[in-house]
Parts: structure tokens; C-alpha cells; sequence
């Protein structure tokens, strides 16, 4: 599916024109956009407006990092949105030239089309250039970035609090699959900020730095979300800490107690090895009473070491 959109010298914009009824008009500058193009439309990037091989490949094969190149006539850039739902990235391929953008995507793009609606409402269309374009384009993009941090530390809020009483079990599962969403997102936002990074100190990119003021608003966005990701990392890795120490103590409790059971009954089975033996002269088992004998003898040491062990206070550390 391609739209276009067409700003012309009187300022007035028009819509869905063909592409290659471009050239013949008077026009200020104009936008197409590519949205998961067919083969026939692809081969417009390269024969209307002889884009790079390699450019057009970016925007085909493979998920590409955020990343800036330099053509003669244009710049390209590769930019990642975030699917809400996956926490995945999504590529965005943009060309900007003197007097037209050019994007890309594969997929369906919500900041794609908040930014094309923003541009068909004709607010300030004076102002408006193909780098307010990007800029507009990227802003979206960053400040989709927010919902889902704030959501994670939402999530991260309830499992310290655990009104639930889930399970520790529980508790680490979702931590770990937090943990995973944070990477992610650090990832997709650091290659973002590195990308602003470049726009910003690009000797290559003089038109971008008249508009530096609302790049570098970007780029303080994608600053807040890094330090936002890594605190929340921070956070869930000694909640991970807390879980495992909990878990190593009510280990080293319930070891400990079994440890004292087999204490007590190793005497118990001594003895009562000792009179299992088959001798025939052990004087002991001809006595009427021996057995009574030896069961109050076996429970007296039992009762006494439990006794000793409570007094120790090796019970208590179980509880």
C-alpha cells in the first residue's frame, strides 16, 4: 500500500497522488509512504527515486538496528518502534531528502499514522519540511517508549507488594520474564539514543542542527528512558537476590532440622543394631525385662537430645 502526500508552493496539501505525477508538479515538498509494500511497489524506490541497492535491501531483509547513512542526494535512516505487545522491535526505514521523505515499513505503524495525521490537519504547514517530518516521526516513536516502561515498573510494584501471596516460585518466574522485557527494551532504546546521538553531532547533517533544540528534546526522552530501564534492572536483580537468599535459608533451615532427626536416631539405631545381633550368648536377652529396658533406655536418649537441641535453639532457626 503506498499514500502520498503533496505540499504545494501555495501551501496547499494534496493527497494520493500518483508517484509519477510527482516530477510535473509545483510542489514545496512531498511524503510517500510504503506500507508493506508488494514487488511492483518496491521497484518504485529504486526507478522513480533511484535509491541505493543497498538502502532498499535494509528495508527488506532483516530487522536492522537504528542507524544513519549518508547517500549523495538523501540520508537513510533505520529506526525501531516498539510492539507494545511483544516488547519487540519493529523497523522503520525512512529517506529524507531535500524536498521529500520517503518510509517504509513492513508492518502496520501506529506513530506513522499519528504522524501522517498530524501533517493532513495542515497546522503550521508553513513550517513544516521534510526534517519536521523526521522530527515528528522520531518524537512518536520515543514517546511510545514510555507506556511500557511505566507499565513494567507497575508490575514491578505489585510483586514487591504480593497481595496475592503468590508463590516465591511465582514471584521469580515473573521477575525473570520482567527482566527479559527490560533487555529488550534497553537494547531498542540505547541504539535509539545512539542514533539521536549521531544526528546531533553529525557534520553531514547541517539542516538538522537548525532544528537541534527539538532533536536534543529527543534525545533528553531517550536519556530518561535508559536511566528509567536500568534502574528498574537494578531493582529486579535484588528482588532476584532476595528470592534466591530466602530460598538458600529455607533450605539451610530444613537441612538443618533434618540433620537433627538423624542426630537423635543415630543412637537409637546403634542400639538397636547392637541387640539385633544373632549371638546366642548375650546375656541381656534371656532378661524378662530387657526389652522394656532397652525401649525406655532408647527413649530417654531421644528425649534428652531433643530437649538439649531445643535449649541450643537449632528448632528455632527452622521456624
Amino acid at each position: 500500500m503506498i499514500r502520498t502526500l503533496v505540499v504545494t508552493e501555495d501551501l496547499e496539501i494534496i493527497m494520493d497522488v500518483p508517484i509519477e505525477e510527482l516530477s510535473k508538479m509545483r510542489l514545496k515538498w512531498f511524503w510517500v509512504d510504503f506500507k508493506n509494500p508488494k514487488e511492483e511497489e518496491i521497484v518504485l524506490l529504486e526507478n522513480e527515486f533511484q535509491f541505493h541497492p543497498l538502502a532498499i535491501e535494509d528495508c527488506l531483509y532483516m530487522l536492522q538496528r537504528p542507524k544513519l547513512d549518508y547517500y549523495d542526494d538523501y540520508i537513510f535512516f533505520v529506526v525501531n518502534s516498539l510492539n507494545k505487545h511483544t516488547m519487540a522491535a519493529e523497523e522503520i526505514d525512512i529517506f529524507v531528502g531535500k524536498n521529500y521523505v520517503v518510509s517504509v515499513h513492513l508492518k502496520h505503524s501506529f506513530e506513522m499514522d499519528w504522524a501522517w495525521q498530524k501533517v493532513t490537519e495542515g497546522r503550521a504547514i508553513e513550517n513544516q519540511d521534510p526534517i519536521f517530518i523526521t522530527h515528528l516521526i522520531l518524537d512518536k516513536i520515543t514517546d511510545e517508549y514510555f507506556p511500557a516502561v511505566y507499565q513494567i515498573e507497575d508490575k514491578i510494584e505489585q510483586l514487591e507488594d504480593n497481595e496475592e501471596g503468590q508463590s516465591t516460585r511465582m514471584l521469580m518466574d515473573k521477575v525473570f520474564d520482567i527482566r527479559k522485557d527490560l533487555m529488550k527494551l534497553r537494547r531498542l532504546i540505547n541504539s535509539m539514543r545512539d542514533l539521536l546521538y549521531r544526528i546531533l553531532n553529525s557534520s553531514h547533517l547541517k539542516e538538522f542542527h537548525e532544528q537541534k533544540l527539538y532533536f536534543d528534546d529527543i534525545y533528553d526522552h531517550l536519556l530518561k528512558l535508559s536511566e528509567m530501564v536500568e534502574s528498574n534492572l537494578e531493582v529486579t536483580a535484588d528482588m532476584r537476590d532476595s528470592y534466591l537468599a530466602i530460598n538458600s535459608n529455607r533450605m539451610n533451615a530444613i537441612m538443618m532440622l533434618l540433620t537433627v532427626i538423624t542426630t537423635i536416631f543415630i543412637p537409637l539405631t546403634f542400639i538397636s543394631g547392637v541387640y539385633g545381633m544373632n549371638f546366642i550368648y548375650m546375656p541381656e536377652l534371656q532378661w524378662r525385662y530387657g526389652y522394656f529396658a532397652v525401649l525406655g533406655l532408647m527413649g530417654t536418649i531421644g528425649c534428652g537430645m531433643f530437649i538439649w537441641f531445643k535449649r541450643k535453639g537449632w528448632f528455632d532457626t527452622y521456624k
